[in-house]
């Protein structure tokens, strides 16, 4: 009988987010909290900007967009800010966000070592660019694995793929 395996990833589905991003940016406009304080969240390149005149109502920008983003199913392991601290800037606040996608180097040897460690013994890794393939005779051994990851407490985002 053939091994079965599947794809350990990190991705961020961007339409997902550009959603959350318009519905968090359409609630700023509209919530009585937010009038008069120009309060804004936008894309800028490959990062998220969010923009207030003050750090708190920074932050409450951060809280609407993290809430419009776990609504959609994207881990918040997946938003990376620089520090949590909004930078001023003129008369603005700001403080911008990235998008954390694939598992580098360190990332990819951490899972593989718990895999190993803590997993069930016939398991078999292997990294390849940015992301690990698990396989194993038995299907039962990968559904351990997944629960294992799943219960495990990563600092990024992991989805699982290709399950053959």
């Amino acid at each position: 009988m053939a091994d079965s395996s599947f794809d350990i990833v990190s991705k961020v589905d961007r339409q997902e987010v550009d959603n959350a991003l318009n519905q968090a940016a359409k609630e700023i406009s509209q919530r009585y909290d937010f009038k008069n304080v120009g309060a804004s969240i936008t894309w800028s390149g490959e990062s998220i900007v969010l923009v207030a005149n003050s750090s708190e109502r920074v932050l409450a920008v951060l809280d609407v967009f993290e809430t419009k983003l776990v609504k959609r199913g994207i881990s918040l392991k997946a938003l990376e800010l620089g520090d949590r601290e909004p930078k001023p800037s003129g008369k603005e606040y700001r403080l911008a966000a990235t998008l954390k996608e694939g598992l580098a180097g360190e990332s990819a040897k951490k899972v593989t070592k718990i895999i190993r460690e803590e997993g069930p013994k016939g398991v078999k890794t292997q990294i390849t660019g940015d992301e690990v393939r698990v396989t194993s005779k038995s299907r039962d051994q990968l559904q351990e694995v997944q629960s294992l990851l799943k219960g495990s407490d990563l600092d990024f985002a992991l989805q699982f793929t290709n399950y053959r």
